[in-house]
């Protein structure tokens, strides 16, 4: 099961095209290869997704999936992830509806439905039910094996967790691509895993098998290109986030990036938790790249720093000033694009 480019896709994503709670949808629509013919959004139906978001993909705003389903879908992508994890019951009826309507599902939810009661019995043949986040079978602890390839491994760490670090890696993977490098983005999100349809979904990995199920993806992308960026889950900084310890020790990465959203002083879930000087979280994920030794050294070659709220005057001061402030190269790679990022990589590659 994956999203292809001919598919022709619809996406839940009611109160996610304003809200706090949308990347997923977001993200499909900035990066998705596939044909994306409606998004549903009952509060800003009608409207324009360039206007609301600033993504220049023209797609049409609906108020329901009846209305979408004009338009002649083939997925409903759960666009949307509400706290909890939880559809509420009126978008719960609109899954339902599109499935009786012939409509396969991509779900990035927590709560799984495949072989949910209320839609298995709906599913037609060669229809599916996609659900992102399930532990991959057979999983194995980590070893750090991934330090013996001889491809780079690039990953992004950032100082809070929903900054960009998916958006960063894509860029980066689409800069290297350009310059014509046999390049890999490696998912460890229900959102990086639809776009590239692969992937492994680290929020739905068993701590214990964590860094092995990182491991064992990057093992596998690693042998056949030369250089990869690794999506970055959660912050060393957030008291809630297990997941960017394993995904270090499972990669094993030549070199980091660090992501940040430019002006945030504290976790944003956890005001009491400031965040340091950039110099100091640079140091920290050094340190604990290396364990002291224990492994190689990861540097951190390059701060992505997201600025989409920001004007571009505005964003050009907070780049500069960050430059300044950590002497690496900075950038917003989603506004300005991700070279000179991957530029700070392959000179740091360079044999001396």
């Amino acid at each position: 099961m994956r999203i292809l480019p001919e598919h022709r896709v619809a996406i839940l994503q009611h109160g996610g095209i304003r809200g706090q709670f949308g990347k997923t949808g977001l993200a499909m629509l900035r990066y998705s290869e596939a044909h994306i013919v409606a998004v549903i959004d009952s509060e800003c139906a009608g409207g324009s997704i360039p206007a609301l978001t600033g993504i220049p993909r023209d797609v049409p705003i609906v108020a329901s999936l009846r209305e979408a389903l004009r338009y002649q879908p083939q997925i409903l992508v759960t666009g949307i992830a509400p706290p909890g994890g939880a559809l509420p019951e009126a978008w719960w009826q609109e899954v339902k509806e599109a499935v009786a309507a012939g409509l396969c599902i991509a779900n990035g939810l927590h709560t799984p439905m495949a072989e949910h009661p209320e839609i298995k019995p709906l599913l037609r043949e060669g229809q599916w039910v996609w659900d992102i986040r399930r532990e991959p079978p057979n999983l194995k602890l980590g070893s750090g094996a991934a330090r013996e390839l001889s491809c780079l491994r690039v990953l992004t760490v950032g100082t809070d967790m929903a900054i960009g670090k998916m958006s960063a890696a894509i860029e980066l993977h689409r800069a290297a691509k350009r310059h014509g490098m046999r390049s890999a983005f490696v998912a460890s999100g229900q959102t990086g895993i639809m776009i590239a349809g692969d992937g492994v979904p680290l929020d739905a990995v068993r701590v214990d098998f964590a860094a092995g199920a990182v491991e064992e993806v990057v093992l596998r992308y690693g042998r056949e290109h030369e250089i990869l960026f690794i999506e970055g889950q959660g912050s060393l900084l957030n008291p809630a986030s297990t997941a960017t310890l394993p995904l270090i020790r499972g990669s094993q990465p030549t070199h980091q990036i660090l992501v940040h959203r430019a002006g945030q002083t504290h976790i944003r879930t956890y005001p009491h938790v400031p965040i340091p000087p950039l110099t100091e979280v640079v140091r920290l994920y050094e340190m604990v790249a290396s364990a002291a030794g224990a492994f190689a050294p990861a540097p951190v070659v390059g701060i992505a720093l997201n600025t989409a709220h920001l004007s571009d005057a505005e964003a050009q001061a907070a780049i500069a000033q960050v430059e300044a402030q950590t002497g690496l190269p900075c950038t917003d790679a989603v506004r300005y694009g991700a070279e000179k990022l991957l530029d700070a990589v392959l000179k740091d590659s360079k044999p001396v």
